[in-house]
């Protein structure tokens, strides 16, 4: 089974058409099982396409190009946790190649007011896998030290509203370095969670951002925010950054995270 996380920056990137080309042309030579996608931005004054919808969302132009290239297996589901920039609606997606069995979305945040840039929301979907039901989680969660939407009540809101029957997976942006101690990171560990870098039998550094990026704008250290983490120890044949310049070219501010697991 295979895996990729990344966190947009969406419609925020100079050629940015081209970088989701990018990204479709990855996913379909790989056959990515799962993507978890955050900050996934949308026009707030785009047409309404389908729901909540509208027209330019990143994943629906991403989904496009994927057909483009013949991959039209792939569906996806989307939900928007505020507005940003004052021009964009932003959200989490999920898309798969499975059959969805019953999508998932809820906030995690003390805040559900869509103005308030903070706001935090979790997108998920149960699939359908090899006759196995798998829950998967796109997150995108505050920062440790945050007085106003602490990262320790994000964490236990997102392990309380998730199903946790059979296999769970959260993927995406937690928004703590993982080489930083005493803080979000350990506090995942601690709850029971595995880190599927940790598991994996091949791996690289595992850095997903360098230097200063949004949110982390003093930074100039090599960090790992970007995680897949499973509620249950998995085979891990492999973990690595992606869209890093090394494995793929840089499409966001983050590098994505590639992981294949063996299921039983």
């Amino acid at each position: 089974m295979k895996l990729l996380t990344l966190n947009c920056h969406a419609w925020l990137e100079e050629r940015q058409i081209e970088k989701i080309k990018t990204l479709a042309k990855t996913i379909s030579e790989n056959r990515y099982d799962v993507i978890a996608l955050q900050e996934v931005n949308q026009p707030i004054l785009g047409g309404i396409l389908e729901g909540k919808l509208k027209e330019n969302n990143f994943a629906v132009v991403l989904l496009a190009e994927l057909q483009e290239l013949g991959r039209s297996d792939y569906r996806m589901i989307w939900d928007c946790c505020h507005t940003g920039y004052e021009i964009y609606e932003e959200g989490l997606s999920i898309v798969t190649r499975h059959p969805i069995v019953e999508p998932h979305s809820f906030f995690v945040s003390n805040s559900e007011e869509m103005s308030f840039w903070k706001t935090r929301k979790i997108v998920g979907a149960t699939l359908k896998i090899q006759e196995e039901c798998i829950q998967v989680y796109s997150c995108h969660l505050g920062w440790w030290q945050d007085a106003e939407e602490p990262f320790m009540q994000q964490a236990d809101r997102l392990l309380h509203n998730s199903k946790q029957e059979g296999l769970t997976l959260l993927l995406g942006d937690f928004n703590n370095n993982a080489f930083t101690t005493g803080e979000g990171y350990d506090y995942l560990m601690k709850q029971g969670l595995y880190d599927t870098f940790t598991l994996a039998q091949t791996k690289d550094e595992g850095i997903t951002v360098k230097g200063n990026i949004d949110g982390w704008g003093e930074n100039q250290r090599e960090l790992r925010l970007d995680l897949v983490l499973a509620n249950r120890p998995v085979m891990v044949v492999d973990s690595r950054a992606i869209f890093n310049g090394k494995n793929q070219e840089i499409i966001s501010d983050h590098y994505g995270v590639a992981v294949e697991i063996l299921l039983k």
